[in-house]
């Protein structure tokens, strides 16, 4: 492959493979850096990619929002002034909010136990409306999701989380079978799909709790189980948004709102995913000016490193420069000469650098449980950048090569 390369090019490659300690040990500033450069666009386009993941099983279109519990002398005290999260809230919510298009409601309920297929689990349990399998962006992996008429049909029936179908029913035949959850008898009519998420919790928020979960319809749930008197009727609202630009003006919408309906009692927290996401973003954002400074640093090592080699290269082959004027080599011949041998050096920084960057982008993912995604352009930037850094740095040498006097450098002993 290489004798098939314009001789010029074969002879810039076999010059610095003559010196390929020095030329090797001037690669090392670039290789770092552009490692450093496509290192840091993996992880970061795999972190963004992957915080976009899980955001979204928050909803960027969603207002969340959740009581907030407390001691029972504590809970007296509020019940004084506020009743808590409420359906009535949700339909005000739905109401006054611009923009507003569906609303969703969860209650949890106590679990004593959980029995199925003669097998016991620890799972949770929550009653939800119709609309909440949507909202949370929950599909049904067996069966189907509970419906407006099982909700209004107070059905005993129950939707298993994909962790709970498999301890209870290992055998993958839970849809149709029967669930004792506490006292009450349900039938079940889905699994939930697993969406396999690769974290517990996104910026202080906890995420896939649906796994190990058992959902009924509300109104059963209201209907079956106990309650304690002063418990929120509701424990989780999600409200959804038209367009995920309406979702940063509606949040103190529903603050104001919540604040009048519940007299100023700091009885709930409200949670917008898609400031969750941009904060996330911004801690990425400043990952990425550090790792990028890094690899500047060392992009800058490495073109110092090639002016360095080239100046050397320059003094050693004096008589060799002279004999080439003599010849009838032009100025702008011999500076190309000795650019082809900086451009050389650049590619060959640039492709290891890549190859390293790989290598050091999935050994980090590996070490820290990181994810890795790529994106073209960044990669192509990395070696444009290194390519005009090494060029950048070889130009003054190339010059000093081709100024040379032809007849001073044939004296050169």
């Amino acid at each position: 492959m290489i004798q098939q390369l314009p001789i010029e090019w074969r002879e810039a490659l076999e010059e610095l493979w003559r010196r390929r300690l020095r030329t090797g040990l001037t690669l090392l500033g670039l290789v770092f850096g552009v490692g450093a450069i496509v290192a840091m666009q993996a992880i970061g386009e795999g972190s963004r990619r992957e915080a976009l993941r899980l955001v979204q099983g928050l909803g960027l279109n969603n207002l969340i929002v959740k009581s907030i519990g407390t001691d029972e002398d504590g809970l007296r005290e509020r019940r004084q002034r506020s009743l808590g999260l409420s359906l009535i809230d949700a339909s005000a919510l739905q109401a006054a909010v611009p923009g507003a298009e569906a609303v969703a409601v969860e209650k949890e309920i106590k679990v004593f136990e959980a029995l199925g297929g003669g097998e016991r689990s620890d799972a949770k349990a929550s009653g939800v409306s119709p609309a909440f399998f949507a909202l949370s962006a929950l599909q049904a992996g067996q069966g189907r999701l509970l419906d407006q008429a099982d909700e209004e049909g107070l059905a005993a029936v129950a939707v298993l989380g994909h962790q709970v179908a498999q301890r209870l029913f290992p055998q993958g035949n839970a849809v149709g079978q029967a669930v004792k959850l506490n006292h009450v008898w349900l039938r079940v009519v889905g699994v939930l799909a697993d969406r396999d998420l690769s974290k517990q919790d996104f910026e202080g928020v906890q995420l896939g709790l649906e796994s190990n979960r058992i959902y009924v319809p509300f109104a059963s749930a209201q209907a079956r189980f106990r309650f304690q008197p002063m418990e929120d009727q509701v424990d989780r609202l999600i409200l959804r948004l038209a367009r995920p630009e309406q979702v940063v003006a509606a949040a103190p919408v529903v603050g104001a709102a919540l604040d009048q309906r519940h007299a100023g009692v700091e009885d709930y927290q409200l949670i917008v995913p898609a400031q969750l996401f941009r904060q996330h973003q911004a801690t990425q954002r400043i990952f990425s000016i550090v790792m990028a400074a890094i690899a500047a640093v060392s992009l800058l090592v490495g073109g110092i490193g090639i002016m360095n080699i080239m100046l050397a290269n320059v003094l050693e082959r004096k008589r060799e420069i002279g004999l080439l004027r003599a010849l009838g080599a032009r100025q702008r011949d011999v500076t190309r000469q000795f650019l082809r041998e900086a451009a050389v050096i650049c590619i060959a920084g640039a492709a290891a650098g890549v190859l390293f960057g790989a290598v050091l982008a999935y050994a980090i993912a590996w070490g820290a449980d990181w994810q890795v995604a790529w994106a073209p352009l960044p990669v192509l930037l990395a070696v444009v950048a290194c390519s005009a850094v090494g060029l950048a740095f070889g130009v003054y040498p190339a010059q000093q090569a081709a100024r040379l006097d032809p007849i001073a450098a044939l004296r050169t002993e």
